[in-house]
Order: structure tokens, then C-alpha cells, then sequence
């Protein structure tokens, strides 16, 4: 008999106490650059019973400063959070800020006038991951988790979802035993609840009008093991029934634990730092060489030290997928990609964007189809097949 090969990755929603976090310290960010394109931004935020505390270095042209708390109270109200009973109440809870401006030691290295010039803002690796296995370049397990709880909070917000609270978490598991026909063989979600609620019918209604339809989405099959609250009791929820903070969701926020993660969180982060601006071109150059064809699987990791504008190393794998030789898929970076912080900046618009920082926030900041996000676009990839290909007939 053979052995299963399984894969497993989770996701968790709007209302879960880290990504409240992370949210509020986007929404910050959103503003920040809003004042001022090129505010030096790292926030922090921690909540926990009816208190949130906001800390972190901020720096904005003119002293300017947005109006924290109202902010936060913003973001609370828009998930769902509007009572202590829920987890934690928009207009009855504490709001702490502890902002302080930004290192200056830090800045003179950032800071080259040119942003051509710009250094990163910390040492650190990135890396971008992308795959063939779903239209979206994703790991399939990741991204039915996404699914799965993006639709159970929009059911939520509409009010179908009757009894439904904002905290929320998905795990699904893949069978790949047959790498050419994948199927999943376990789908859990964690919701939070009313406390009179009918259980019978909430996982009922999780089941047949969550779980299946997101399935068959994907073209899957819906004959997996389903659990659904398996503790039997999830009343308590949000930051009363578990601390949140920002940053605690990096493997949910990128590629569920396939690829590898540099540890650098993201949200509350200014495009300075390469932990986010970085991470995010690292996956803008996986996406497009997988879409043109260079592997069916293919991760990238860049290298930076503090100060300094070019990349210490650029590496890829390829995890025995490539159709063309490492030396000229490196050679295909360096032709069309410029990872210098300032150049990531500028050609993904990360000061100036058209998007919210906030929306990223919630279900991975990769594969979006509900977004259109810069580093997401495949732009680049009939100029790589046609390098490819000639570079490999000489």
C-alpha cells in the first residue's frame, strides 16, 4: 500500500485576535503614507480584554501625526467588534498609544536622497515562493484555507451566517499520494458562536454552504473528513478569549508552510523595511519565472544587510521542477529584476498605492484574486520565455 503523502495549512479570519492586530497597524500605515509617502512607519499592537496598546517608531514629514485611536477603534467596528461579549468592544475598550519617532541611526542609512540609493532598512532574508498546482500560483492547501474563512466572515457580514461571531480559523489538509490528482482529505474550521446557538444546524450550515461550495471551487472533490468546532464549545472568542498581536501569522500571511519564511512579519512595516518590500518582490520574481515556464516550482531568497542598497545574495531553488539550467534562471533575475530597495519601491508602488495596506492584512498578502496587488501581476513573463528560450538554443 502506498504511503500518503499529506500537506496541511491553515488560515485564520478578520476577527482573529493577531489579525485584529495586524489590521489596526496596516490601517495606521494606510494613513501614515496618506500624510506622507515616505513616513517611516513600524507599529505594534497588542490587544487583549476590552485594551489595545499601540506602540512602535513613526516619523512623518511636518510632525504630523494620525489620529491612533480613532483608527483603531475604526478597524474594531468594521470586523464585527462591537461589544465586550464579542471578544472586545470599539467604543468601550482602552486604546494606549506609545509611538515614538523613528532611530536616527537607522534613518541615515535608509535615508540616500536618490531612493535608487535607499538602503534596506534592517538586514534580513526574504523569500517569494510560487507554484503551478493552482491558477493563483499558490500552494493549494493555503489557499483553500483562505477561502474557506474569507467566505465564512462575508456569510457573517451579510447576516446569512446566522449565530456567527468574528473569530475564526480554517485548517486543510491535502492528499497528494498521487501528485497528479490532488485531493483534500480534511477540512476543519474553528468558528465562534453565539451561546444559544442551535450546534446541529451551525455545523450544518458550515458544511454544505462553506466547506462544499469552496471545494468545488477549486475543482476538488467534497467527500472529505469534516470537523467543525471540535472542542463542542467556542463562545468565547477575539482578544477576550486570546491576546492578539502583530505579527504572530507569518506562515498564514505567506505560503501556509510550503515555501520558506525569512521570520520578518509585515504588517505595521513601511516599504523601507525589506521584510515586507522584499518578501513581496521576492514573490513578483517566483510568479513570473513559474508562469513562464522556467520550473512548476520555484522559491526565491534575497539577502540584505542594513545600509546597503544591493542585495547580499539571490538565490533559487527549484525542488527538481526546473526546465531550465539555475545559472540561467539567475541570469533571468538580473536581467529583468532590480531588487535594490528603492527600485522594489518604485516599481511596485508601495508609497503611492492603489490598494490599502489593511486589505492585505486579512487572507495572505500572495494570490489575491480579489485585489489587484503590483507584485502579483505576471508583466514580466513573455520577455522571460523569450530569454529562456533563445538563451538556451545558444
Amino acid at each position: 500500500m502506498k504511503e500518503e503523502r499529506l500537506f496541511t495549512s491553515e488560515s485564520v479570519a478578520e476577527g482573529h485576535p493577531d489579525k485584529l492586530c495586524d489590521q489596526i497597524a496596516d490601517a495606521i500605515l494606510d494613513e501614515c503614507l496618506r500624510l506622507d509617502s515616505h513616513a517611516h512607519v513600524a507599529c505594534e499592537v497588542f490587544a487583549t480584554t476590552e485594551y489595545v496598546l499601540i506602540g512602535g517608531e513613526i516619523t512623518i514629514a511636518g510632525g504630523k501625526a494620525p489620529d491612533y485611536e480613532g483608527i483603531a477603534r475604526k478597524v474594531m467596528r468594521e470586523v464585527g467588534y462591537t461589544s465586550a461579549e464579542l471578544g472586545i468592544g470599539c467604543d468601550s475598550c482602552q486604546v494606549d498609544v506609545r509611538v515614538k519617532t523613528q532611530s536616527p541611526d537607522i534613518a541615515q542609512g535608509v535615508d540616500r536622497g536618490d531612493i535608487l540609493d535607499q538602503g534596506a532598512g534592517d538586514q534580513g532574508i526574504m523569500f517569494g515562493y510560487a507554484t503551478n498546482e493552482s491558477s493563483g500560483y499558490m500552494p493549494l492547501p493555503v489557499s483553500i484555507a483562505h477561502k474557506l474563512v474569507r467566505r465564512a466572515t462575508a456569510l457573517r457580514k451579510s447576516g446569512d451566517f446566522k449565530g456567527s461571531r468574528p473569530d475564526m480559523k480554517s485548517q486543510v489538509t491535502i492528499d497528494y499520494t498521487n501528485p497528479k490528482k490532488a485531493r483534500i482529505k480534511t477540512v476543519l474550521m474553528s468558528i465562534q458562536h453565539d451561546p444559544d446557538v442551535d450546534m446541529g444546524a451551525f455545523k450544518k450550515y458550515v458544511h454544505e454552504k462553506i466547506m462544499i461550495p469552496v471545494a468545488e471551487s477549486f475543482g476538488l472533490n467534497s467527500d472529505f473528513e469534516v470537523l467543525i468546532n471540535p472542542t463542542g464549545r467556542f463562545v468565547i472568542g477575539g482578544p477576550h478569549g486570546d491576546t492578539g498581536l502583530t505579527g504572530r501569522k507569518i506562515i498564514v500571511d505567506t505560503y501556509g508552510g510550503t515555501g520558506h519564511h525569512g521570520g520578518g512579519a509585515f504588517s505595521g512595516k513601511d516599504p523601507s523595511k525589506v521584510d515586507r518590500s522584499a518578501a513581496y518582490y521576492a514573490r513578483y520574481i517566483a510568479k513570473n519565472l513559474v508562469a513562464a515556464g522556467a520550473a512548476d516550482r520555484l522559491e526565491v531568497q534575497l539577502g540584505y544587510a542594513i545600509g546597503v542598497a544591493k542585495p547580499m545574495s539571490i538565490s533559487v531553488s527549484t525542488f527538481h521542477t526546473k526546465h531550465y539550467s539555475d545559472d540561467l534562471i539567475l541570469k533571468a533575475i538580473e536581467k529583468f529584476f532590480d531588487a535594490r530597495p528603492g527600485a522594489i519601491i518604485e516599481s511596485l508602488h508601495l508609497t503611492k498605492p492603489t490598494w490599502k495596506y489593511q486589505d492585505v492584512a486579512n487572507y495572505g498578502h500572495f494570490g489575491r484574486p480579489d485585489l489587484d496587488l503590483p507584485w502579483e501581476r505576471l508583466d514580466k513573463v513573455e520577455e522571460i520565455k523569450k530569454f529562456l528560450e533563445n538563451a538556451s538554443k545558444q
